[in-house]
């Protein structure tokens, strides 16, 4: 009895070795590995010398080799070429990648326009060489004119160009041309 004690605690032994443990996330690891760690960041976005949006976030994870922010709870102002405000937009973490003008905004996403539009989601990437902005997620935007949602969505940052993805909605006043009408 005593024997078989013995070896049933050198098998439980042996297959505790065999198992990999918890293993840390990615996410982890890079934040660990910043060359920057910036709290309360903010900093400002110039094209051509000319001003175009201001960034706030509570924590900045900066890696310099990769061009490339982890940004926590943010908000970007972004500004017309006359400097004047267009639109809000806050997230609960982004990635920008400064070397391609990117920004993958994840967590309770909010872009708000000056002119009362809002639109809402959790996932929302905006590519400033492209011109676009898009979802792969369930969205709901709102003007003082059109109500909608979809499954996700592309569209030019002025959304004069949109294609969504099983569209809802409701329109006030003369309504939308659909193509071939």
């Amino acid at each position: 009895m005593r024997g078989s004690i013995a070896w049933a605690a050198l098998l439980a032994g042996a297959a505790a070795c065999s198992e990999s443990g918890v293993q840390p996330r990615s996410s982890a690891q890079r934040a660990d590995s910043a060359d920057q760690i910036m709290v309360k960041m903010s900093t400002r976005l110039t094209e051509a010398g000319v001003l175009r949006s201001f960034v706030e976030a509570d924590t900045a994870y900066v890696y310099q080799n990769e061009q490339r922010m982890d940004l926590r709870h943010f908000k970007v102002r972004m500004l017309d070429a006359n400097g004047n405000l267009q639109s809000t937009l806050t997230a609960d973490r982004g990635l920008y990648a400064s070397y391609k003008g990117e920004l993958d905004a994840r967590g309770h996403v909010l872009v708000e326009s000056t002119d009362g539009r809002t639109l809402r989601t959790e996932h929302l990437i905006y590519d400033k060489g492209a011109n676009r902005i898009e979802s792969d997620t369930v969205f709901t935007y709102v003007s003082p004119t059109t109500t909608g949602s979809g499954k996700g969505f592309v569209s030019d940052i002025e959304f004069r160009n949109v294609t969504v993805d099983q569209p809802q909605g409701v329109q006030k006043g003369k309504g939308i041309l659909l193509p071939g009408q």
